[in-house]
């Protein structure tokens, strides 16, 4: 009877600890999470995720991101367009005996180095100032000539371009080769300007693509430009190109393989490419019934018709020992900056209690 007592001791002791909630864990029970939810002054909503949820999860804005827009494809001239700030070398060939342009012994004049002013022109000696802005430049070598075949009839034009700010393009960051790049027509896409200064680096996660043009950003990944040619939208002079890891991000604690911050690397993530990219459930702990999704949304976005969430901070749960819980999981994107909180399972809890009683049991012995 003397040790009898004692094991009868121990036994209440443990189940005492466990009744108040000391017994060390690593996550929360699902019904600790969701304790209050059905009263009406509870400051979050829960929503199970089944088929017949996601349409109307489907509706709901996007958090934890900014949407962006993008430009599809037109298509534009092969040929180069002067603008304000190239440079325009211009050669006239007189093979006249008295020309204005040309010393005796020469039979080229060469107008180096001139720039396209503002106005969009250029300065010809005995002609003035010509507008050439817009034109290719064989259409602006085709006007000079006219112009000068009033004062050098036999005078016969020669015209080279380099391009200048207005006519490139800077791209800035996940290239192999950042900086300014010329436009060598009006038909440079997107991927080619990428290509052209060496492609997409490696080391970047889901590289994500934007076009700064005037004050607009326009902004969609490299996959989709892979995959969609009418994505591959044409450049204008003065865009800047951006090429940058994807900064979505989702945490996971609790009962998981993994606890930690992990990026999206790709577009779309579902709530089982979530699941798989953490590692799993930890199956000594993990209660497969109580995987929780936490999200908080906008006060704009809430509504009370069912055409938004019914609160700001909103649990979603997840049933994995259903099929529908499955097949639902692979369908419910997961959003930038959500929590996957793998809640403990109540036998988990058990099994620490019986642990307990048998460290217990087994200390009593040896001190009888």
């Amino acid at each position: 009877m003397g040790f009898f007592f004692p094991r009868i001791t121990c036994v209440l002791l443990a189940l005492s600890l466990a009744a108040c909630g000391s017994l060390p864990r690593g996550a929360a029970l699902e019904a600790e999470v969701l304790r209050g939810a059905n009263n009406p002054e509870a400051d979050f909503a829960v929503y199970p995720v089944t088929k017949a949820f996601l349409p109307t999860a489907a509706k709901w804005p996007l958090t934890g991101e900014e949407h962006r827009h993008w430009i599809n494809s037109s298509a534009g001239s092969i040929a180069q367009v002067i603008q304000p700030g190239d440079t325009l070398d211009v050669f006239i060939w007189d093979s006249g005996e008295n020309s204005l342009l040309t010393a005796p012994d020469q039979r080229v004049a060469t107008l180096s180095g001139m720039r396209v002013s503002e106005g969009g022109s250029i300065f010809v000696p005995y002609i003035g100032k010509i507008r050439v802005s817009g034109r290719t430049p064989d259409s602006a070598r085709q006007l000079v000539q006219r112009q000068l075949e009033a004062i050098v009839p036999s005078a016969q034009v020669q015209l080279q371009m380099s391009e200048g700010r207005v006519n490139s393009i800077d791209l800035v960051g996940g290239v192999a080769i950042p900086g300014n790049v010329k436009l060598p027509d009006q038909n440079f896409t997107v991927l080619a300007a990428i290509s052209a200064a060496g492609g997409v680096r490696d080391t970047l996660n889901n590289p994500q693509v934007k076009i700064v043009r005037g004050g607009n950003i326009y902004g969609t990944s490299i996959s989709r430009l892979y995959d969609d040619p009418s994505l591959n939208t044409r450049l204008q002079g003065g865009d800047k190109v951006i090429v940058e890891a994807d900064e979505r991000y989702f945490l996971s604690l609790g009962a998981t393989g993994l606890e930690n911050q992990f990026p999206f690397n790709r577009d779309s993530v579902s709530a089982l490419d979530a699941l798989s990219t953490i590692g799993g459930l930890n199956d000594l702990r993990a209660d497969p019934k109580g995987l929780l999704i936490l999200r908080e949304y906008p006060a704009s976005a809430v509504q009370t018709d069912g055409g938004g969430p019914g609160k700001q901070r909103v649990i979603f749960t997840l049933d994995l020992t259903k099929s529908d819980g499955l097949f639902s999981a692979r369908n419910f994107a997961i959003n930038s900056g959500d929590v996957l909180l793998a809640t403990e399972s109540p036998v988990a809890s058990a099994q620490t209690i019986f642990r307990l009683i048998g460290s217990t049991a087994g200390l009593v012995a040896i001190l009888n």
